[in-house]
């Protein structure tokens, strides 16, 4: 697990507060850590090839109820 030094900006003379925020925002886009956050909010369970083939074939089921749907549509 890596570990990340705090991220701050100190507001420089008369700056605005909108110039640091944008140098805070630039700091913490080159460290990466918001694309890190987003991936580890997610849990993702790994899927054990039996799951797979079940979702494949419900998948396919629903494939060719809609098929049949598209086909007699103007009945």
């Amino acid at each position: 697990m890596h570990r990340h030094m705090a991220i701050y900006a100190v507001k420089h003379g008369d700056e605005s507060n909108d110039a640091l925020q944008q140098r805070f925002k630039k700091q913490v886009q080159k460290t990466g850590l918001m694309k890190l956050m987003r991936e580890r909010g997610r849990f993702r369970r790994t899927r054990t090839r039996r799951m797979e083939r079940i979702r494949a074939l419900k998948r396919e089921e629903f494939r060719s109820a809609n098929r049949k749907k598209q086909f007699y549509s103007n009945m």
